[in-house]
């Protein structure tokens, strides 16, 4: 038994090292500090579920229940919370729901899936963090009645660091407002070819037509097309993969079983592989969860900030995106993940492409229209991606360049957006991809560093909720009051929390 233990422990050790230092596929640009970045993101995870009492466990059904009343913040014009939300989900769901999900099985077995939910379940404590923080720093702005914030702003605010804040928004920039914007022209460009033949550049331009009138609307234009499309391209996939599991329940349980013997290695242990089993499946369902639900990277508390909440709470705003984590991972990738296991066309002696294997599951239940229900969700996840993180990108540009000159630099800035956007369809430039997989990690560990630092903040802020709903409030009874803050007293801004 010892001897199986020691094999067991020594399978991992040594796959798991050569993952992190760069000996695998996985890595997205082959830099060893991916590895750092992966093991900080849940370490971080780990220590906000333990500090907050398991809050996304406790809130849960609470999460809920806000969503039913989170559209009222429209009434005087600003962004409602469902909006936020949406604008984040826009971002957060794109191709790798799609096909990131499919290369996970695919390099980690059906074992991947239980690591990418157990990603997520800790991430939504992260996201509950990130977001309190960016409600409770979050700016006022006159021009569009639309808050601005995120981690530039409480970086800035309450760590008192304007070089790191600026540094922030630099990698976002870089990124989100520019680079990923490609990626998702690029996916929805090679989809459309391969599922109707058409031409890249009739697609980019085509792209370009479509993103300009949303991206010249603002970050209100943004939210209102995100708040739109999003649910029902969401409802539409999730419906099909219910259809699915409902037609073919009877292998459904199994399938469940499968995923957790695969997760722990029960299906490689007969062949003494089990340690290397159990190593391919944490790193890529980890990896899945980390950078579909985005929760740590910095790039949804932007999206958070814009809310006007009710309650008028920066918890609140904590509370909806840690809906989004869950509806991203452990129900859309999961969505996937049920339509490929059940399908049954995984084959880990055949390379298989995440896309191609996505519409290759799906044409199992309804022929070639998989191929064309694919190519129309891919184009529809990825035109909400490019515009919400366009304004992703315009609030952090903002914040660099200041009042004075945002106008003119937000311009430039959204016509170098729609080139990107026509570039990235009909030109495939990995070294800018490689450079923006970079600049993203730099985010990251960016901004966790920022939020560990202000977690007692966001727990001091937690506590406050938590007091009024003990004591039987609700809705616009619960408030919120920076006085009440010793650190946020004099950080806050007072005109977006006048009462």
């Amino acid at each position: 038994m010892s001897e199986g233990i020691a094999g067991w422990f020594n399978d991992i050790v040594n796959y798991g090292v050569s993952v992190i230092w760069g000996n695998n596929d996985w890595l997205i640009v082959g830099n060893p500090w991916y590895g750092l970045l992966m093991f900080v993101l849940i370490g971080a995870g780990v220590y906000f579920t333990l500090a907050t009492r398991f809050v996304q466990f406790r809130y849960f059904g609470h999460m809920w229940k806000l969503l039913r009343t989170s559209n009222q913040g429209r009434k005087d014009g600003g962004i409602s919370s469902f909006e936020a939300l949406m604008t984040s989900l826009a971002a957060r769901v794109g191709t790798g729901n799609l096909a990131g999900v499919a290369i996970a099985i695919y390099l980690g077995g059906p074992g991947a899936v239980f690591w990418m939910w157990m990603t997520a379940i800790v991430g939504m404590s992260t996201s509950f963090i990130e977001s309190t923080l960016a409600q409770a720093y979050k700016v006022p702005h006159t021009d569009d009645n639309v808050y601005r914030g995120g981690p530039a702003y409480y970086i800035e605010k309450g760590l008192g660091q304007r070089w790191m804040a600026v540094f922030f928004s630099i990698c976002l920039l870089i990124a989100f407002g520019l680079a990923f914007n490609g990626v998702q022209s690029n996916t929805i460009a090679q989809a459309t070819h391969e599922a109707f033949g058409v031409p890249t550049w009739m697609t980019g331009l085509v792209l370009v037509l479509l993103v300009a009138p949303v991206v010249f609307g603002g970050l209100r234009s943004v939210a209102r097309i995100a708040g739109k499309v999003v649910p029902v391209m969401a409802i539409l996939y999730i419906l099909l993969a219910l259809f699915i599991i409902v037609t073919n329940f009877s292998q459904f349980p199994a399938a469940i079983v499968l995923i957790v013997k695969s997760a722990f290695g029960f299906e490689q242990a007969a062949g003494g592989v089990i340690g290397y089993g159990i190593a391919q499946a944490m790193i890529n369902g980890i990896k899945r969860g980390l950078f579909s639900n985005e929760a740590g990277m910095g790039s949804a508390p932007n999206a958070a900030a814009t809310a006007k909440s009710s309650p008028d709470h920066p918890a609140v705003q904590g509370f909806m995106q840690m809906l989004g984590v869950f509806i991203d991972t452990l129900v859309i990738c999961t969505a996937t993940a049920s339509i490929i296991i059940l399908s049954g066309v995984v084959n880990p002696d055949v390379e298989q492409e995440g896309i191609q294997l996505t519409q290759l599951a799906l044409s199992q239940y309804v022929g070639d229209l998989g191929v064309i229900f694919v190519a129309i969700a891919i184009f529809f996840f990825s035109f909400t991606s490019i515009i919400a993180n366009y304004s992703y990108g315009e609030s952090n540009l903002e914040f660099i360049s200041g009042s004075k000159n945002a106008k003119v630099m937000i311009m430039v800035f959204r016509f170098l957006v729609l080139g990107m956007v026509f570039v990235g369809a009909v030109a495939s430039l990995p070294a800018i991809w490689n450079f923006a997989d970079l600049s993203m990690g730099l985010m990251a560990l960016t901004n966790l560093i920022a939020i560990v630092l202000l977690s007692p903040v966001a727990l001091r802020i937690l506590r406050d909720y938590e007091r009024q709903v003990k004591e039987g409030k609700s809705g616009d009874q619960i408030t919120f009051n920076p006085d009440h803050f010793v650190k946020l007293k004099d950080e806050a801004n007072r005109e977006a929390w006048p009462d």
